[in-house]
């Protein structure tokens, strides 16, 4: 996908000129003033907390700008290289598409070789991709085998919440062979703090709270959608998900690199976030009956 990009306070003077007094109105008027600013400074500050601190504050957000790696080029960069021939297996190619793409031309989309496709389902727990319905069932209808996932908030409530919204606004998944395990998209805040305010553990049990709901719900736990340095600045390297959750790694390079503990290889490699199809470019590891395995469950 097209990558999307995403002061100084004003400083008081002495209040007058020793031995002098200002009048009573004019250091009230310049007090309010004061607090004015303060204020607006403390809101924009708020911002970055997480919504449960205590009178914190959260801008709003922009959910038709947030996709699997909507974040990650303004991070990481991307070397304009691509994926090596020489992979240990065949590959399957695919793309992730959210509302940013619109309408999408899923025969042409097929024709040019894509096997696969994630569609963003939910951002939180107020949005759902208003072109979810011609993604996720156009591209089925193409003979894509597809799947859903969820842009994560964790600042914004809790893990279980916010996989309950995925699982009842399109993140299901059902035995057909043609529908992959729901997926969670964790990478950079695009609204403040990269770790969205939260420690370490806190990160780590909020990841676990979703995966749990999901796999409660679906019967499937989710893949992970995130960068090896996301994942280790944010969780701690966590590495108690590669035994249950697949792994869905955004590297724009021409390998895939180290990949966060806990895994010994990706699922899903997005390498670019541009190129023949519309969206992300993703490689399943693979060839496409291991795919077909996959979506089987």
């Amino acid at each position: 996908m097209p990558s999307t990009s995403r002061s100084a306070s004003p400083s008081a003077g002495p209040s007058g000129t020793t031995g002098l007094r200002k009048p009573r109105q004019r250091r009230q008027r310049r007090l309010g003033t004061f607090a004015a600013v303060a204020t607006a400074v403390a809101l924009a500050v708020g911002s970055a907390a997480p919504a449960h601190a205590a009178g914190g504050h959260l801008p709003p957000i922009h959910p038709e700008l947030d996709f699997a790696g909507s974040t990650v080029a303004a991070h990481e960069g991307r070397d304009g290289t691509a994926p090596l021939a020489e992979l240990a297996v065949t590959q399957t190619p695919g793309l992730d598409v959210a509302s940013y793409q619109g309408n999408v031309n899923w025969s042409s989309v097929r024709a040019n070789g894509a096997r696969f496709a994630y569609v963003k389902a939910t951002e939180g727990t107020t949005y759902t991709n208003p072109y979810f319905t011609q993604q996720y069932n156009g591209s089925y209808n193409a003979g894509l085998i597809r799947g859903a996932y969820h842009f994560a908030l964790p600042d914004r409530s809790s893990g279980t919440a916010q996989a309950n919204w995925f699982v009842d606004h399109g993140g299901g998944w059902s035995r057909d062979g043609k529908t992959l395990p729901p997926a969670l998209d964790i990478e950079y805040n695009p609204y403040g703090a990269t770790c969205f305010g939260l420690s370490q553990s806190a990160m780590v049990s909020w990841i676990r709270a979703f995966s749990n709901t999901v796999h409660t719900g679906t019967g499937r736990y989710p893949t992970i959608y995130t960068t090896t340095n996301w994942w280790t600045t944010c969780t701690g390297n966590n590495s108690s998900f590669g035994a249950t959750n697949p792994l869905w790694i955004a590297r724009y390079a021409s390998t895939v690199g180290t990949l966060p503990a806990g895994w010994s290889y990706q699922t899903i490699w997005q390498h670019a976030d541009s190129g023949t199809f519309p969206g992300d470019q993703n490689l399943f590891n693979g060839a496409y009956d291991r795919l077909q395995a996959l979506a089987n469950g």
